[in-house]
């Protein structure tokens, strides 16, 4: 019988992280993707938790989780992770993480690998020379009550405890970080974890540059998608929950016919 599921917060740095659990056995850690919450990961915490043991934080100004004056980076959302798995007690364990959730999953990788036994990855890049041209200039140019926004406006409400009307000023700080360029070549080359690379065919992510991703780790693997998009998770998650649950059971595995492997073996 699978532990249900339970909510909880827990005050890391002054500000009430808002968390999930559900299920048994060893850790898996999911991160939510940009302006998203756990509601996104529905069909991860039932496809999972019968075998893991899933916990699920709210990054700042998602979700559950408040904001605060200042800007949102991917180095504060990593140190605030980082803080919450030491909280609980959390390490080593498989982190997955979706388009910005990825992006954290990385930088902690490289800096804490200690508290990472294996990263999955998906719709998520190293750098942002790895976007669809255009796609990503396309999104931060959206305003905040255009149509295209609404399902995040929509998910906003529903959760945040800022109140409906604290959207337009928590759009307004993540298209900033996404209209940032990056590039963490050097970070990914340092990361040894065991990863997988996940991208769908019509990514936002290029299937090129998840490769590289792939090949640019110790112990890399890609798995690309068919028929799907940036929502591998909601559109195809049968696949996408056994193709975790297989990674994270054998995340080192002997082919038998290694070519980029074969110095490895």
């Amino acid at each position: 019988m699978v532990t249900p599921r339970t909510a909880g917060s827990m005050e890391i740095d002054g500000l009430a992280v808002f968390y999930e659990t559900e299920g048994d056995g060893e850790t898996i850690v999911l991160l939510h993707g940009g302006l998203a919450d756990n509601s996104t990961w529905a069909a991860q915490f039932s496809g999972l938790s019968p075998h893991r043991h899933v916990v699920a934080p709210e990054r700042q100004a998602q979700g559950h989780t408040p904001d605060r004056p200042g800007p949102l980076t991917y180095q504060a959302m990593t140190d605030q992770t980082v803080n919450f798995l030491l909280a609980l007690d959390l390490g080593p364990v498989d982190l997955l993480g979706w388009s910005d959730g990825g992006m954290v999953g990385t930088l902690i990788a490289a800096e804490h690998p200690e508290l990472v036994r294996t990263l999955i990855v998906t719709g998520s890049g190293f750098s942002s020379a790895g976007y669809v041209p255009g796609a990503m200039e396309a999104l931060v140019d959206l305003s905040p009550d255009d149509e295209d926004m609404a399902m995040f406006a929509a998910m906003y409400a529903q959760a945040s405890p800022d109140g409906p009307e604290h959207f337009p000023e928590v759009w307004e700080k993540i298209r900033t970080m996404w209209a940032q360029p990056f590039d963490w070549t050097a970070e990914v080359q340092r990361i040894s974890a065991p990863t997988l690379v996940i991208v769908g065919d019509d990514d936002y992510i290029t299937v090129e540059h998840a490769q590289a991703f792939s090949h640019a780790v110790e112990n890399g693997q890609l798995a690309v998608v068919p028929g799907a998009s940036h929502l591998v998770p909601m559109e195809k998650p049968d696949l996408f929950n056994q193709l975790v649950l297989d990674f994270t059971a054998n995340p080192v595995p002997e082919t038998m016919m290694p070519l980029r492997r074969k110095a490895r073996a």
